[in-house]
């Protein structure tokens, strides 16, 4: 307990001395929110049974990317996938805690998620979704620069599924070459065009514009799958930026290079509980609560 308290009083303390916080988040975010991805949590019993038992899937994550036999079905999975983890689900209690901890602060958020938990707390303009948004489509064949916001045809498809599948005509296809249209989420056919870019130049534009100040690196539930778009350059930033520190919270893969021994902090506990916690213990310290 003690740890811990050391730990909730380095991050505060890190908090209110920065000039500019970068916030990194990834799967275990959603994770610490109880939004399961990768395992058989409430949500996937809940919506998804009817799909795990016919094409034995184990988890949402295996379901985005299981052969189905036809196109009919993989969209009414998405379509299921996409209603009830994005449009339906509130946002995570952690992310709400994030929200207080940097109320008033200068920051900015990258994530690799794609479920628009950090766009639902945040405004758009302070996160970069680099990894793409669920809630948009594109075109499969990358015909033209456009991304479509998907909520209209999401709900539609829902709403006319019969047992594991939808209609043909409510495929979503592009409207300009009137082939397939895909998620705008990382794959082999990303649009890496307007959209991606301007997600980029956001982040981008604020690393080089406090580069020279007292930055926080804050990363939340970051793995070692994809370490190579924020991890590592979390790592490398704070290495050489004179008045870089780096705080990382994961309960399993909390990384903390030697070379960072003096400039950072590894936290292995549950996000959400030290979020939680810190949010408490800022709230005591200004005098709102006991």
């Amino acid at each position: 307990m003690l740890l811990q308290q050391n730990n909730i009083d380095i991050l505060l303390q890190k908090l209110e001395d920065a000039d500019a916080i970068v916030v990194g988040g990834a799967a275990g975010m959603s994770e610490a929110a109880g939004y399961s991805y990768y395992e058989k949590g409430e949500l996937f019993n809940n919506h998804f049974g009817e799909f795990a038992k016919k094409y034995g899937m184990e988890n949402l994550f295996y379901g985005f990317y299981h052969p189905f036999p036809t196109k009919e079905e993989r969209w009414a999975y998405l379509a299921t996938l996409y209603q009830k983890t994005i449009y339906d689900l509130e946002a995570g209690q952690p992310y709400l805690d994030l929200e207080k901890l940097l109320e008033g602060k200068n920051y900015f958020i990258v994530t690799t998620n794609q479920d628009a938990q950090f766009s639902k707390v945040f405004p758009q303009d302070k996160v970069a979704p680099i990894q793409g948004d669920s809630r948009y489509f594109q075109c499969n064949d990358r015909c033209h620069d456009q991304v479509y916001f998907n909520k209209d045809m999401v709900e539609k498809m829902y709403e006319n599924i019969e047992g594991t599948s939808i209609p043909t005509e409510l495929i979503p296809t592009c409207p300009k070459c009137g082939g397939d249209m895909e998620p705008w989420v990382r794959s082999y056919v990303f649009l890496e065009g307007t959209a991606y870019r301007t997600e980029l130049k956001k982040y981008n534009e604020f690393l080089i514009k406090n580069k020279d100040k007292k930055v926080l690196f804050l990363e939340l539930g970051v793995g070692k799958m994809t370490p190579m778009f924020i991890k590592e350059p979390f790592w490398n930033m704070t290495y050489h930026w004179p008045d870089a520190y780096y705080i990382t919270i994961n309960p399993n893969d909390a990384i903390l290079p030697v070379e960072l021994m003096d400039k950072g902090l590894a936290i292995h506990e549950d996000i959400a509980q030290v979020l939680k916690t810190a949010v408490k213990e800022q709230e005591k310290r200004a005098g709102n609560i006991e």
